[in-house]
C-alpha cells in the first residue's frame, strides 16, 4: 500500500460532514453525515469483497474471512443475552472461531476534528490493502469494525455502540436514552433503516482480540511517529441541576435574589480549582438554562461536568469536593441542588502481555490515556485489546485544530499491519 491509497480514502471521508463555517466536524450518530460516513465505509468495504455484517444497536463489521480449516474453533463463552424460559438472560456457548478486531468509530463530538476516530477506521481498511499487498493469509479472522455513538455526542452515554455490544449497558437503560430533541435511540436506530435490536451483538462471537489504532489525544509521543496505550483513566459525567426562582432583571435587588446562575458560576470556578489542586481533570463544557431569558433571572441551570482522574479513589474524592462546594454554594445562594451520575467508568487496565510484546519489540513508547475509547469498552468486557497512537503535533483534539501528518499516519498504518499480521500469521 502506498501513500497515494491512505489519501486517495482520506480525501473522500474528509468532506462528509464538515462545517464550511469553523473547518469542523459534525458527525453526530445516525444523523445525515454519519450516515453518510457509513455509506463510505460500507462501499470501500464491499470493494475489498469484505463481508459485511450489522447489528441492531448500529453497529457493522466487515470481515476478511479466514480460509475455511486455518484457524482452531475452541468453545467459548460469549455472551447473546438469549432468554430462557424463565426470562433471565444468560451467556450461551458456543462454538466460534477466534477472531480477530480492529476499527474504531465515525462519528464526532460537536464541531470536533478530522481524525478522532476515521484515523482508526481508515487504517484498518488500508491495512487490509497492506497486508493483501505483502501476501498475507490470515489463519484467523479479521475484522474491521466501525461502533455506533462513541463519543456520546447525540444521547450522552459515550462508547453506546460497544456498551450495548458487549452487555454493558442494558436495552432498558439504552431505551431511557434521549438526545436533545427528545429522540430515543430506537427511534433514530429505525430513521436509519436499522431494526432496532438492542443487546449484545454476536459481531463479538469469537473475538479474541481488538486492537484500535487512534490520533494521540495529546504530546506525549514527542519523537516517535506511534506509541502504545498502557490504561484508561476512570473518568465520568455528572449533571449538575441548580433551580432558583426566575424574577425580573431589572427590578429585583441583588440581594433578594436566588440566582441558579450564581451557584452554577461558582461551581464551574470550583471544579477548576479542584482539579488544578490535584493534577486531575474537571471540565464544565454543557449548559441549559432555562427560560433562557436576556431579562430575566434563570429559574433553572443545569451543567454537565466531566471528571477523569488517575484511580477511582482520586475521581470519587475530586467529584465528591465538587459536589461539597456546589452545594454549600447553593445554600448562600437560597437555591437547591442535585447531582446527577449519568456515567461512570473504571480505570481499564489494556492487556500488558500483549502491549508490552509489541510495543519492546518496537521500542514504541507506552503512555496512559485520559481519554475514553470502545477499546476500553471491550478490554473491561474480557476480549484481551489494545491501542496504537498516532502522533498529534498539535496536541489538539475535540476541535478542528486536530491533525496528523500524513508520514505518522502511514507509519501507524504499517504499525497496524504489522501487529495484525503478527496476531492471524
Amino acid at each position: 500500500m502506498g501513500s497515494a491509497d491512505f489519501e486517495a480514502m482520506w480525501r473522500e471521508l474528509t468532506p462528509l460532514g464538515r462545517s464550511a463555517a469553523t473547518g469542523g466536524y459534525f458527525r453526530q450518530p445516525f444523523g445525515t453525515a454519519e450516515r453518510e460516513c457509513q455509506a463510505w465505509f460500507e462501499q470501500q468495504a464491499v470493494s475489498r469483497g469484505l463481508r459485511l455484517e450489522r447489528d441492531g444497536n448500529g453497529n457493522t463489521v466487515a470481515w476478511w474471512d479466514a480460509p475455511t480449516g486455518t484457524a482452531e474453533a475452541p468453545e467459548r463463552v460469549v455472551s447473546l443475552a438469549m432468554a430462557a424460559s424463565d426470562g433471565v438472560s444468560r451467556p450461551q456457548r458456543t462454538a466460534a472461531p477466534e477472531r480477530v478486531l480492529t476499527g474504531s468509530h465515525l462519528d464526532s463530538v460537536l464541531d470536533g476534528g478530522a481524525y478522532d476516530g476515521p484515523l482508526g477506521v481508515v487504517s484498518a481498511l488500508a491495512a487490509v490493502d497492506e497486508l493483501r499487498a505483502r501476501g498475507h493469509a490470515p489463519r484467523r479472522s479479521i475484522g474491521v469494525a466501525v461502533f455506533a455513538e462513541e463519543e456520546g455526542s447525540r444521547f450522552g452515554l459515550a462508547c453506546l455502540g460497544s456498551r450495548l455490544a458487549t452487555g454493558t449497558t442494558t436495552p432498558e437503560q439504552a431505551r431511557a436514552l434521549r438526545d436533545r430533541d427528545g429522540v430515543g435511540v430506537e427511534d433514530a436506530l429505525a430513521a436509519t433503516g436499522v431494526e432496532p435490536e438492542l443487546g449484545p451483538s454476536r459481531l463479538l462471537d469469537g473475538v479474541d482480540t481488538y486492537l484500535e489504532l487512534h490520533v494521540e489525544q495529546g504530546r506525549a509521543l514527542g519523537e516517535h511517529p506511534v506509541g502504545m496505550a498502557s490504561a484508561i483513566w476512570p473518568h465520568g459525567r455528572y449533571r449538575f441541576d441548580f433551580t432558583g426562582r426566575p424574577d425580573h432583571a431589572g427590578t429585583t435587588r441583588m440581594e433578594d435574589r436566588h440566582d441558579p446562575m450564581l451557584s452554577y458560576a461558582m461551581t464551574v470556578l470550583a471544579a477548576n480549582k479542584v482539579a488544578r489542586t490535584r493534577g486531575q481533570r474537571a471540565t464544565f463544557g454543557r449548559i441549559q438554562v432555562a427560560p433562557n431569558s436576556t431579562n430575566g433571572i434563570a429559574s433553572a441551570v443545569t451543567g454537565w461536568l466531566d471528571a477523569r482522574a488517575e484511580s477511582e479513589a482520586e475521581l470519587t474524592a475530586m467529584v465528591a469536593d465538587i459536589e461539597r462546594q456546589a452545594g454549600e454554594r447553593a445554600g448562600r445562594d437560597g437555591t437547591a441542588l442535585s447531582v446527577t451520575a449519568e456515567s461512570v467508568s473504571g480505570e481499564v487496565r489494556f492487556d500488558a502481555d500483549l502491549t508490552g510484546r509489541l510495543a519492546d519489540a518496537r521500542r514504541w513508547p507506552i503512555l496512559p490515556t485520559q481519554a475514553g475509547h470502545d477499546a476500553g469498552i471491550l478490554s473491561a468486557a474480557g476480549i484481551t485489546s489494545a491501542m496504537l497512537f498516532v502522533r498529534n503535533p498539535t496536541g489538539v483534539s475535540h476541535s478542528p485544530a486536530e491533525h496528523a501528518e500524513t508520514a505518522d499516519c502511514l507509519a501507524g498504518v504499517a504499525a497496524l499491519a504489522d501487529v495484525l499480521a503478527e496476531l492471524t500469521g
